[in-house]
């Protein structure tokens, strides 16, 4: 389990920088877009699809890293009044239900993906699969941190 903490905290640090980076480009972007717009009465063809394109990779990738640190969204209200033993075993429980969906999600984002593969951005020219990578890594990474906290949930994945 350490090696697979380690690896996951390298996954995290990795996921920071390229939210970070996705982040910074749809600013970038939509800002450079903006001043073409209204100052230079003009506009970039391809500014519309980075700046989603970005902001796809920012959400999907910023997934996991909420997941690992237990702030995605739950509903406490009765787990919180149960004993803490029966409140830890339906977490794990949750935790499993939770990183089982991921898995299909990452299964059916990988067979979206390469149905789409063939199909080109309008103007830029890659593949309209580029919107399916993050959503394949994020619900990888996502059932790693929760099939880690189904099996080991004692120990930090951060």
């Amino acid at each position: 389990m350490n090696l697979i903490s380690r690896g996951l905290g390298v996954a995290d640090r990795s996921a920071r920088l390229a939210v970070i980076t996705a982040t910074a480009i749809m600013v970038v972007v939509v800002s450079a877009q903006v001043v073409m717009r209204y100052v230079f009465n003009g506009s970039f063809d391809w500014a519309d699809e980075v700046s989603r394109l970005a902001f796809v990779w920012a959400i999907f990738l910023a997934i996991p890293l909420g997941v690992s640190q237990g702030s995605h969204v739950g509903i406490g209200l009765l787990v919180e009044r149960l004993p803490t033993r029966v409140s830890h075993w339906i977490q794990r429980l949750m935790n499993l239900l939770a990183g089982l969906m991921m898995l299909v999600v990452f299964g059916g984002a990988l067979v979206v993906s390469h149905a789409t593969w063939s199909e080109r951005l309008g103007s830029i020219d890659v593949t309209s699969s580029v919107f399916f990578f993050p959503v394949i890594i994020g619900a990888a990474h996502s059932a790693l941190h929760l099939l880690v906290g189904t099996f080991a949930p004692q120990e930090s994945t951060t």
